[in-house]
């Protein structure tokens, strides 16, 4: 199918998208107020900027009518719609119960993640309080050893203290818990993924050195668990975090690697499989929001691969928004989310305009598709990762490209070990083996760009942080075409980086240490 890189984007679904999002997060945030003021304003966006942006004749006007007509229709939908959760949640029967201690049992929909000292937290679905049935979602705390065993679809019965939700994202309360858990049955299909999951774990420790045996499951499940603190420092400061989550990017490659198969199986088949594949993933790395949100972007990133057509990625992205926010809306105010849909975004709409313009100058293509790859998802992402942590890493795009060739051996077989540990235990493990140099290269990188002198800038955090990093990429890629905001930009680039390696940054010895 012939390569439509060159044809203008379909943006028909981007209005409705980031209405949807800004009207379902801005209601949550603030209600019904919020949610109005949030629609209101993207209606008035969207024809501000039909109408200044229009170099079309007059017989397109109807053209931009239906599109604002359809962006109030679903601005009002959406209001509608998280008004009514929103007061679902104020009127739930826990909420009377703030600051009492009450018998929970919780339905975990992941496993639990350290919160610091030896405390773990996990998200999970209400199912009783005191023996009254009962929903909405809650976060748990609790002590990581006793709480070593939760896993997504696994009941568990806790004594916990009722607190209000620390933060605005349709949770109806924060358990502590305290005493020893009581454990339920889980569901067949979650009792097979933990054991595929824990004999995985146990495979990787037999066959690999300690320091890679806990970062393969990391890599391949998302669990961290096991991770040093030293050793995510140095993945946060060379801007690796993002490898050691479930993303979008693993289920592209496993996926990806199915199809493979289809010069042997016919194309329909490949699918099939590529399907079969996709859905046993979801299930062995726990079906999470942030695993179906990584579920769903891949889809949408390998259908760009598979149809060479990126006017089909962004309207696919931007239905998979609409449909995600419409099943799940406390996605709208989840970073993760955000993460992933402007990373998935920058791939199939920035990166392969960058990859095309370095080939016309003469670079290699394996080349020029890694470094755009690298340098879109991070232009895309810092502002957000700047907002959370209050930091920026100067080398990201240098160590994401360093370890993008190993990312795939180590998806791909890890994957297919963990698949065969069940059936052939000799075989996954000698998998898991193969991905040893590849580990080790992963690890010698961060730890090399973590070691540079100003490899992380510190920069406000929250919405000054995003605004500023945000404000830098722009700038910096404008100033491409324009030589003397170039040479401004490399000026004040260079000031930051001295200014940085003076001191005032993310220290090496506090990160290191």
């Amino acid at each position: 199918m012939a390569d439509d890189s060159g044809a203008p984007l379909d943006l028909r679904l981007v209005p409705a998208a980031l209405t949807c999002w800004a009207v379902t997060a801005a209601g949550i945030r603030w209600h019904w107020v919020g949610s109005v003021v949030a629609a209101t304003a993207a209606v008035a966006a969207v024809a501000a900027v039909g109408h200044l942006a229009r170099r079309c004749r007059d017989d397109d006007r109807p053209r931009l009518g239906a599109i604002v007509s359809a962006v109030a229709v679903v601005g009002a939908a959406f209001t509608i719609a998280v008004g009514l959760r929103v007061e679902a949640l104020h009127d739930h029967p826990i909420t009377g119960r703030y600051g009492s201690v009450a018998a929970v049992v919780v339905m975990p929909s992941e496993s639990p993640r350290p919160a610091g000292g030896s405390r773990a937290m996990f998200r999970a679905t209400l199912r009783s309080v005191d023996g009254d049935e009962s929903t909405g979602r809650v976060t748990v705390f609790g002590s990581a050893d006793r709480f070593a065993g939760v896993a997504a679809g696994r009941p568990v019965g806790i004594r916990a203290r009722i607190g209000r939700p620390g933060r605005h994202d349709l949770s109806v309360a924060v358990l502590s818990a305290s005493g020893a858990p009581t454990w339920g049955e889980a569901a067949p299909v979650h009792r097979a993924a933990q054991r595929v999951r824990t004999g995985f774990i146990a495979a990787a420790r037999d066959a690999l050195p300690p320091d890679q045996a806990v970062m393969l499951p990391a890599l391949v499940l998302g669990d961290t668990s096991a991770l040093p603190a030293p050793a995510r420092a140095e993945f946060r400061r060379s801007g690796l975090t993002h490898l050691t989550a479930v993303s979008g990017a693993n289920v592209t490659i496993v996926c990806g690697a199915v199809l493979l198969t289809a010069g042997l199986v016919g194309p329909r088949l490949a699918t099939l499989l590529a399907a079969v594949a996709l859905l046993a993933f979801v299930i062995v790395v726990e079906p999470s929001a942030s695993v179906l949100r990584a579920a769903v972007m891949g889809a949408v990133t390998l259908l760009a691969m598979v149809t060479h057509r990126r006017r089909q990625a962004l309207p696919a992205l931007s239905t998979a928004v609409l449909v995600l926010l419409l099943a799940a809306p406390e996605l709208a105010v989840d970073v993760g989310f955000a993460l992933s849909v402007a990373a998935t975004a920058a791939l199939v709409v920035i990166a392969p305009v960058w990859s095309r313009r370095l080939v016309d100058r003469g670079w290699p293509k394996p080349l020029s598709d890694a470094l755009a790859v690298a340098a879109a998802a991070q232009l895309v992402t810092a502002p957000l990762v700047a907002g959370i942590s209050g930091t920026v890493s100067l080398v990201a795009v240098l160590a994401n490209l360093a370890v993008a060739p190993v990312i795939p051996p180590i998806t791909v077989a890890g994957t297919a070990a963990a698949a065969l540990q069940p059936l052939w235990p000799a075989g996954a493990e000698l998998l898991i083996r193969f991905t040893g140099p590849e580990l080790w290269w992963l690890s010698r990188v961060a730890h090399w760009t973590a070691s540079v002198p100003g490899a992380a800038l510190a920069v406000p955090g929250g919405p000054a942080g995003v605004a500023v990093v945000a404000v830098f990429g722009a700038v910096a890629v404008l100033s491409r075409r324009r030589p003397r905001l170039r040479w401004v930009t490399v000026a004040a680039l260079v000031t930051v980086l001295a200014w940085t390696v003076s001191g005032p940054s993310v220290g090496h010895d506090t990160i290191m240490g």
